[in-house]
């Protein structure tokens, strides 16, 4: 017994010896032999990889960096799986319950030649199985060069830069989802170039875009581009693109800013516009609200102008946000007009530390101001919990909607109440 208990110590000591000789890189044995001195041993460290080969971080990741750090990778992904349950009032209405790939993304980013010169490619596979197209797979995919921090030059497909809820990853929300307003003004996804920067420690920040003009991966028949212009200034220190507080920032932190979206759109009927992916045109959103694409003649150019103003607050687990939109269309032809304007504001508390927050939203919105019986409005209470942040959290909100009849149908002849009950998981990887 004792002979074996002296053989386990002897092997226990030579597998410890072991993998101290194993964890010792070649560098530090040749210095404790004296076959290169301490400079020489300074000067490997100097010279050596500050990254290594391959790595990983929640939310980024696996990374994988080359040997002469010329050239990063970045693999990760997003899943979003959403249930939803909805009441609506009226004749002829039933119950929906519906269960929703909502989001299932990768997303590939890193830099090539220097770190100067970046890139990223993001796809949203849910695409395929929500009714929607292969066209609208493909996300994000864009080339950003740096010349120095305060001027950058982006070119590619992302987000317009047009609100802060939009610019907001889905992935980084405080509920659900986005509120219904920043969907029926925002042009989400179009193609073209962004010359950007952060100024002062992003004390400020601008973004001037010229896109398409014509949405997400659809390109333009006509000469008609758009233009978005976006400007934030961070006095108290930079306020990142994600909502809620988990952080429970120690000091306050505000945020202001604005923006300006210009385009043209042709009608190619008498309810829809030319071949566009942008929200604000579909059927849900300001201008293509089937009532509002009315007003304007089949073929008729129509002069699009939208602005937006937003604001967000957090501190100590508070955290607030609030943003206003308008936007106006006119028919180059018969020269008709319709105006829109809506409105958010939410904010939201953690009321267990990093891991639990209650949250409210109210929203409103006027499809068209010189009509009537065509608003919408919205309650929505939150409650989130967040395990490993926005990485990995599960949301639930409950929303009382009021829809006035014209935006129902033409025959609609009362408003509607309606409940929406949502829940969803997420994970970052």
């Amino acid at each position: 017994m004792k002979r074996g208990m002296v053989a386990m110590t002897g092997l226990l000591a030579l597998a410890v010896a072991g993998g101290t000789v194993q964890a010792k890189t070649l560098e530090e044995v040749l210095k404790e032999k004296g076959v290169i001195t301490e400079a020489d041993y300074n000067d490997v460290l100097k010279s050596a990889p500050k990254s290594k080969p391959l790595d990983y971080k929640l939310g980024k990741g696996f990374t994988f960096t080359s040997p002469d750090e010329k050239f990063q990778l970045s693999i990760g992904g997003n899943m979003q799986l959403l249930y939803t349950y909805q009441q609506n009032d009226g004749a002829g209405t039933v119950p929906k319950s519906e269960f929703k790939l909502r989001r299932i993304k990768t997303g590939l980013a890193g830099y090539a030649y220097n770190k100067e010169l970046t890139y990223k490619v993001l796809l949203n596979w849910a695409e395929l199985s929500n009714g929607g197209t292969s066209s609208k797979v493909l996300e994000e995919a864009y080339i950003n060069y740096k010349i120095v921090d305060e001027a950058q030059i982006q070119v590619g497909e992302d987000k317009v830069q047009y609100g802060r809820q939009e610019i907001t990853s889905s992935g980084a929300q405080q509920f659900v989802d986005r509120s219904f307003v920043v969907n029926a003004f925002k042009p989400s996804y179009d193609i073209g170039m962004n010359v950007h920067g952060d100024v002062m420690k992003s004390l400020l920040k601008y973004d001037a875009q010229w896109v398409g003009g014509k949405g997400q991966n659809t390109f333009s028949s006509t000469n008609n581009n758009a233009y978005n212009f976006r400007l934030a200034v961070n006095p108290l220190g930079d306020v990142k693109y994600s909502e809620a507080d988990i952080e429970m920032t120690a000091k306050p932190l505000v945020s202001v800013g604005s923006s300006y979206y210009h385009n043209t759109l042709k009608k190619n009927a008498a309810t829809t516009f030319e071949t566009n992916n942008n929200s604000y045109a579909g059927s849900t959103g300001w201008l293509g609200q089937t009532t509002n694409s009315l007003v304007f003649n089949a073929t008729e150019n129509v002069n699009i102008n939208s602005f937006e103003a937003d604001m967000a607050f957090k501190w100590m687990g508070l955290s607030t946000q609030a943003e206003y939109f308008w936007a106006e269309g006119v028919g180059q032809t018969t020269n008709h007009t319709i105006i829109s304007n809506g409105f958010y504001a939410q904010a939201g508390y953690m009321v267990l530390p990093k891991q639990v927050e209650l949250a409210v939203r109210y929203a409103w919105m006027d499809y068209n101001r010189s009509t009537t019986n065509n608003n919408q409005s919205e309650v929505t209470g939150a409650v989130s919990w967040y395990p490993q942040g926005h990485n990995l959290k599960v949301q639930a909100d409950v929303t009382k909607q009021n829809q006035q009849a014209r935006l129902i149908s033409a025959t609609q002849l009362s408003s509607r109440d309606n409940t929406i009950f949502r829940v969803q998981t997420q994970i970052n990887f």
